[in-house]
């Protein structure tokens, strides 16, 4: 790296389309007061707090990967004595040398954030001195009024639209991405904090013959049914969400292995014993249990062959991955 850039006024690194660490510039350490190779090959997460990490794979990367380049998206990058540094992040893709990789430049705006609190500060003694008249203070209770009004309007209307994009429209739970979107949350606690974390997947036996002999209105009301039961029978803690077609998923935080099959066990018993509008079911469930070599996708992947193996196994039944592979 020349000189130049590893001495600009503003911090720059590059990152692989794996989120590799590839580059970095001097000012940059300087400000999260890193070595340079306590960063270079590292993954940009070493960076970034659980929250911001989620960020960067919900907005940043969708967005470069969408449009190739993102303008001034607001982060916080976590020092290594674990301050939060608030930045201005730029980023581009480029391809050098045939190898796609994505330039990213991130100026640091703590300054600007406390000069705008003294903005803030300045307008809040400005809004005093016109409240001094008796007409300018109505006037202003009045605008305060409406705008607070359009602002509930607008909250109400953004929850519901959060809540539709978030929601099965037939069953009434949480949707595949919602899921996804607390799983990620969830595994990165794991992670850190170590707490135990297993998840379910549970699938109605049989259910084409259901839609093949009853038709799929009646399929959809065992459907609605089963996401009621696994909503009532489910801890405070735990996430039920459709995953698709009959499949539901069950997320389980701070279930150990012995603690997710005893609940595995409690869902499929209380559907054996249900009656969905006069029709009875039973349901097949695989259970997982997360361990510090896994990934979300790994965990996903463990419990949907447990649920393989209690449906090839006779259908009925809780099995989970460590009987798979072959664990006490």
């Amino acid at each position: 790296m020349d000189t130049q850039l590893d001495t600009a006024p503003c911090g720059y690194f590059s990152l692989s389309n794996k989120g590799i660490i590839q580059a970095v510039n001097y000012t940059l350490l300087q400000m999260l007061n890193f070595e340079r190779d306590e960063l270079l090959n590292k993954h940009i997460e070493t960076i970034l707090s659980v929250t911001n990490k989620l960020f960067f794979h919900t907005y940043f990367t969708p967005h470069i990967e969408l449009y190739g380049q993102v303008d001034e998206m607001y982060f916080s990058l976590r020092s290594k004595d674990k301050q939060d540094i608030p930045v201005l992040l730029n980023g581009i893709r480029q391809e050098r040398d045939g190898i796609s990789c994505i330039d990213c430049v991130a100026v640091a705006i703590r300054k600007r954030i406390e000069h705008e609190k003294d903005v803030m500060q300045s307008k809040l003694k400005l809004e005093e001195l016109y409240t001094a008249t008796n007409e300018a203070n109505k006037q202003l209770e009045l605008l305060h009024a409406e705008y607070e009004r359009k602002q509930q309007e607008l909250i109400q209307i953004n929850g519901e639209l959060e809540s539709f994009a978030n929601t099965d429209a037939l069953t009434g739970l949480k949707n595949r991405r919602y899921f996804r979107v607390k799983l990620l949350a969830a595994f990165a606690e794991f992670q850190q904090e170590g707490t135990p974390l297993s998840l379910l997947i549970i699938d109605i036996d049989y259910f084409k013959k259901i839609n093949d002999t009853y038709g799929h209105p009646t399929g959809d009301l065992v459907l609605a049914g089963l996401a009621q039961l696994l909503q009532e029978t489910s801890r405070e803690q735990d996430l039920a969400a459709r995953f698709g077609g009959e499949e539901f998923v069950i997320m389980l935080p701070g279930a150990t292995a012995d603690e997710a099959v005893r609940i595995a066990e409690q869902y499929r018993i209380a559907a054996d014993m249900a009656q969905f509008g006069g029709y009875k079911i039973t349901v097949s469930i695989g259970a997982a249990t997360a361990v510090q070599d896994d990934t979300k996708e790994s965990l996903l992947e463990k419990a949907d062959q447990a649920l393989y193996a209690s449906k090839s196994n006779g259908r009925n039944r809780v099995t989970h991955a460590d009987e798979v592979n072959g664990k006490p």
